[in-house]
C-alpha cells in the first residue's frame, strides 16, 4: 500500500476545476474558495459517520450507563464537537478573500449556493431538526438534486439521534422503586406526584426571585404536561435530564451528564458556524442576495435564530436550584447511583 494511492491523491487533488480558468478569466481566489467548500463537504462526510454510528447505538432496545457503549457515545459526540470548531475556524482562512477578490468569480457560480449541501440538511435532520422547525421549509429542497431530496426525506422519517434520546431519558429507572423513597423527607402537601419531584418543585418555587414567579407556572407545563406537537422530549425524559443535571456528582450519572453537555456543545458550535457563515457573507456581498436566489444575510440570520436542535435540553437550566438546596436522595438511591451492588 502506497500512501497516495491509499488517499487516492489523484481524484482529490484533480477535484478542483475553477471556473474562471475554463472560462479563460483568471481569478486567483477561486482555488481557496473550492478547497474550502470541498473541506467542508468532507468533515460533513465525517459527522454524519459518527452520527450514525451513535444513533446505532442509542437505537438498542437497552443501554447498559455502565457499559464502555455510553462512553463510546460521548466520545464521538466530543468528537463531532472538534470538528465543528474546525468548521468555525476555516471561516478565518475564507476571510482572507477580499470582496473584490470574490466578485472576480461570483457571477461565474450561479446559481450553485451553499444553499444545495444537501450533507448540511441532512445532518441537521438525522440530529434531530424537525421540518416544521426549519426556516423557509417550503423551499429548503427546491435547489437539490432528486437523490438529494430523497437523502434528507428518508432521515427526516428516522428516528433522529434526539428522539433516540428521549427514548434513553425514559429508561432512567430510579423513580419506578418506589420501595427506595417509602423514606424521603417532604416539605411540600402530598400531591399525585412522585414524592421526589413534589419536593423539588417546593424547592424550586422557594427559590424563585419575585419577578420570576411566572416560572413555576411553567414547570408542570415541561415537566409533567406531554405537548408531542410543541415538543421532542417527552414529560418523563425532561424529568430524567433534570435529574442528571442535578445529581451528575454521583458516579452514575457523570456520563449520562457529558452527554447532554456534549449536545449542548454540538447546537453551540453549529450555532458559532451559521453566525460566522452569517457574518462573512455580509462582510463579502453586504445586502445583495445569495447566488442561489436567498436573501443571504437575513436568511441565514433567521435560520441561525431557529435552528437549535437541543434547545429543549439548554431550557433546563431556567429549572435548576441551588446545591445545597438540592432534596437530599434516600440512602437507597444513592447507593444506585454509586456503582455499588
Amino acid at each position: 500500500m502506497h500512501y497516495h494511492d491509499y488517499l487516492q491523491l489523484d481524484k482529490i487533488l484533480n477535484a478542483q476545476s475553477p471556473e474562471s480558468e475554463r472560462l479563460h478569466m483568471p481569478a486567483h481566489d477561486e482555488m481557496l474558495f473550492i478547497v474550502i467548500h470541498q473541506a467542508y463537504e468532507l468533515w460533513f462526510k465525517q459527522l454524519h459517520y459518527e452520527t450514525d454510528s451513535i444513533v446505532d447505538i442509542l437505537r438498542q432496545p437497552a443501554l447498559n450507563d455502565n457499559s464502555p457503549e455510553l462512553q463510546t457515545v460521548v466520545h464521538r459526540i466530543n468528537r463531532m464537537v472538534t470538528i465543528l470548531r474546525v468548521l468555525v475556524n476555516q471561516v478565518d482562512i475564507m476571510e482572507t478573500m477580499t470582496p473584490m477578490d470574490f466578485l472576480d468569480f461570483r457571477d461565474m457560480l450561479r446559481p450553485a449556493s451553499g444553499f444545495q449541501s444537501w450533507q448540511f440538511k441532512e445532518l441537521e435532520a438525522k440530529l434531530g431538526l424537525k421540518y416544521d422547525q426549519r426556516h423557509g421549509k417550503e423551499y429548503y429542497t427546491a435547489q437539490l438534486k432528486t437523490e438529494h431530496v430523497e437523502k434528507i426525506k428518508a432521515a427526516e422519517g428516522s428516528s433522529s439521534l434526539l428522539q433516540l434520546l428521549n427514548g434513553w431519558l425514559e429508561r432512567m429507572p430510579f423513580f419506578n422503586e418506589a420501595e427506595n423513597w417509602k423514606d424521603f423527607a417532604l416539605h411540600a402537601a402530598i400531591t399525585d406526584k412522585h414524592p421526589f419531584w413534589t419536593e423539588y418543585q417546593y424547592q424550586y418555587t422557594q427559590s424563585l426571585a419575585d419577578a420570576e414567579k411566572s416560572n413555576s407556572q411553567g414547570f408542570d407545563h415541561i415537566f409533567f404536561n406531554d405537548q408531542p406537537e410543541e415538543r421532542t422530549l417527552s414529560a418523563k425524559a425532561t424529568r430524567a435530564a433534570l435529574f442528571i443535571m442535578l445529581y451528575r456528582g454521583y458516579p452514575m450519572l457523570q456520563l449520562p451528564f457529558r452527554l447532554l453537555n456534549a449536545l449542548l456543545e454540538v447546537d453551540e458550535q453549529l450555532s458559532s458556524w451559521r453566525y460566522r457563515h452569517m457574518n462573512m457573507v455580509h462582510r463579502m456581498i453586504g445586502t445583495r442576495i445569495g447566488t442561489g436566489g436567498s436573501t443571504g444575510k437575513d436568511y441565514l440570520r433567521t435560520a441561525a435564530d431557529k435552528h437549535y436542535i437541543f434547545r429543549e435540553i439548554a431550557q433546563l437550566n431556567s429549572y435548576l436550584i441551588e446545591r445545597r438546596k438540592l432534596p437530599v436522595l434516600p440512602a437507597a438511591v444513592e447507593k444506585r447511583l454509586g456503582f455499588t451492588a
